[in-house]
């Protein structure tokens, strides 16, 4: 699966693996609003890496839980969806807004036999750093989104998007460069 090959996902080891994680998944979203403790703890055990200052709004979904790291400081609203069949990187100072998904899988398209079977595959997601991706926003498999980059709300991001660009749409494109700041917030030309 990591690998990029074919997989079945009735594969018993797979199956243990998505009960374990929605046996964390129940408890994460059973929390209620005052315990951000235990919620932080339930995702320490659930992703592969969550950095420091980082938060996650319940619902949340996802298939292993492993294969997902965030960075400092970034955010995951409520309802998202983490198709995790290959891994999903999330740099720093992200934020993604409600009922977003990204997904991983992949469904043989001209071998139809193949798919009434249930092989897949799944190629990887990297969000960069300082990231903001607007409600509802779906990212399909193998994208790469760079850093300082703003995804409009709603948009299906079916390519890689660059750096500091604003995009935007089904499917998602560039509308605009954004321009570059200083740590200061100082906006310049670029």
């Amino acid at each position: 699966m990591l690998s990029g090959q074919l997989y079945r996902d009735n594969d018993p080891e797979l199956v243990a693996e998505r009960r374990r994680c929605q046996a964390l998944l129940d408890r994460f979203n059973a929390t209620r609003s005052d315990e951000e403790d235990t919620r932080q703890e339930i995702l320490s055990a659930l992703l592969g890496g969550i950095g420091t200052g980082s938060w996650v709004m319940p619902r949340f979904q996802c298939d292993y839980g492993y294969l997902i790291r965030l960075g400092d400081n970034s955010f995951i609203n409520y309802d998202a969806i983490l198709m995790d069949c290959a891994r999903i990187t999330v740099g720093n100072d992200v934020s993604i807004g409600p009922r977003a998904q990204l997904l991983t899988a992949l469904h043989p398209m001209d071998d139809h036999e193949a798919r009434r079977q249930r092989w897949e595959t799944a190629a990887p997601i990297v969000i960069g750093d300082n990231v903001w991706m607007g409600g509802g926003v779906i990212v399909c498999p193998g994208v790469t989104i760079g850093p300082d980059t703003v995804v409009g709300a709603g948009s299906v991001v079916t390519r890689d998007l660059p750096a500091r660009v604003f995009a935007a749409g089904n499917p998602c494109r560039v509308i605009r460069e954004l321009p570059s700041t200083d740590t200061h917030g100082q906006a310049h030309g670029g």
